[in-house]
């Protein structure tokens, strides 16, 4: 946990929160802090800031807060994705939300298995929950949108289109492509998904990209290209990869 993420019924004055629950487990047996410390903390889809500890017990961490920072800028970038095996769901909503992904569709296709929509990770104290933790990580308040699209056609034909509008398309193809534009400071769409799904998207809706190098697992494509598009050189710092990831 890089920042103390805070909601509206963790205040208790103007300027001052009491947590309960993981968070100040976390704080109290991870980061070990005791009364008079200073945390970095930040409003969900609020402002960021410092918060000095004022007690902490067994049951109650309490704090005096100032958000007086604006929390890093999402990338314009929204990420089209079949929807994966549910293990790797947590995995990629927290990567989402750390990288500043501005807006993820999950969407059905041939590939997919129809159990997958099943899973209990798609529900929405889940999805709020595994974004959460990826907002702590990165350091920002502002949460991913998110949306289930289970029927492939009526989306691809009827929302797809307004959903790109003047927007630089991009569709993820592990060949025969040209390399992944960087620095995502337009507004772009990114497919990523089966072949299947690349294929249907990328006919006529927009460009194919390669991503270097070859990815064979899902969630290491969604960090590098969320990555390549934040333009690892440009990125504010808490939006920076923290370390070069060789997928193989």
């Amino acid at each position: 946990m890089n920042l103390l993420l805070l909601t509206e019924p963790d205040f208790i004055g103007p300027d001052r929160v009491c947590i309960t629950g993981r968070r100040h487990a976390h704080v109290r047996n991870i980061h070990r802090a005791s009364p008079g410390d200073s945390l970095r903390v930040g409003l969900l889809d609020g402002l960021m800031g410092r918060g000095e500890i004022t007690r902490l017990d067994d049951q109650f961490l309490e704090l005096q807060v100032q958000l007086d920072q604006a929390s890093p800028p999402q990338l314009p970038l929204t990420l089209l994705l079949a929807l994966p095996r549910p293990k790797m769901l947590k995995r990629i909503f927290q990567s989402c939300a750390t990288l500043g992904v501005a807006e993820l569709v999950l969407i059905n296709s041939y590939r997919v298995e129809k159990s997958y929509w099943q899973t209990p990770f798609l529900a929405a104290d889940k999805i709020h929950e595994h974004l959460i933790l990826g907002l702590e990580q990165g350091m920002a308040t502002q949460l991913p949108r998110i949306t289930q699209r289970k029927r492939f056609k009526p989306f691809v034909e009827d929302e797809l289109p307004a959903l790109v509008g003047q927007q630089r398309a991009l569709v993820a193809h592990p060949y025969h492509a040209q390399p992944c534009p960087g620095r995502c400071d337009q507004a772009t769409v990114l497919a990523i998904g089966p072949e299947g799904v690349n294929h249907y998207c990328g006919h006529g809706r927009g460009a194919t990209a390669t991503c270097p190098p070859v990815v064979s697992g899902l969630d290491p494509g969604v960090i590098i290209l969320s990555a390549l598009q934040g333009s690892l050189n440009n990125a504010p710092a808490t939006r920076k990869v923290d370390q070069v990831l060789r997928v193989t």
